[in-house]
């Protein structure tokens, strides 16, 4: 903890740095991935401060949408759309995820009930035929398809994407290389960027 308390000391001594960031802010990008702390949006695009929207979810997964019951998740994807008028939204999953693995194996997440309750709504069983790699990719893959498509079941995007002014991108990022795959809808496959 000392190493981050300690940056964070020095962080604030270049305010010139970041007096702009006090006039708002327009980021072009949502960038959903997950909570692990392996995965740092910015440090993987190379996004200074303002550049990225950022949404976080464990296994970064879109839950469905409903007006009845609206999520943190639904407000954050609905403010960027509309609000700041994002024109991309990139899913990004990662090798060796903790949520889909446990999804993968059939993981005993009764000890964590809420963790359980939130994998449900991964929605499509992601088990892949190669069931015994640690990296989880096909998996992985799988699911950010799947959440590119729950997606669309989001009226502000639906209407976003039918008018042209809204792209969506589906990513898979490397751990273990750092190397990041998009997903390319012509031949179902990821390939790097």
């Amino acid at each position: 903890m000392q190493p981050l308390i300690d940056n964070a000391r020095t962080f604030g001594q270049r305010p010139e740095e970041f007096a702009k960031l006090a006039e708002g802010q327009s980021p072009q990008v949502l960038f959903i991935t997950c909570s692990d702390s392996r995965v740092v949006p910015a440090l993987i695009t190379g996004a200074r401060p303002g550049e990225l929207f950022e949404l976080r979810t464990a296994g970064n997964i879109v839950p469905p949408h409903t007006s009845q019951h609206p999520t943190s998740e639904a407000a954050t994807i609905e403010y960027a759309v509309e609000v700041l008028g994002v024109r991309d939204i990139v899913v990004c999953g990662h090798s060796h995820c903790g949520a889909v693995g446990a999804l993968v194996r059939g993981d005993d997440l009764t000890a964590v009930p809420a963790v359980r309750d939130w994998l449900a709504h991964a929605a499509a069983d992601p088990r892949p035929s190669d069931a015994d790699d640690p990296s989880v990719a096909e998996a992985v893959q799988n699911h950010v398809v799947t959440q590119l498509l729950r997606l669309r079941s989001y009226p502000r995007v639906e209407q976003r994407l039918t008018a042209g002014r809204l792209r969506l991108h589906g990513w898979y990022y490397e751990v273990h290389t750092g190397t990041v795959r998009e997903h390319r809808a012509d031949n179902n496959s990821f390939e790097g960027l």
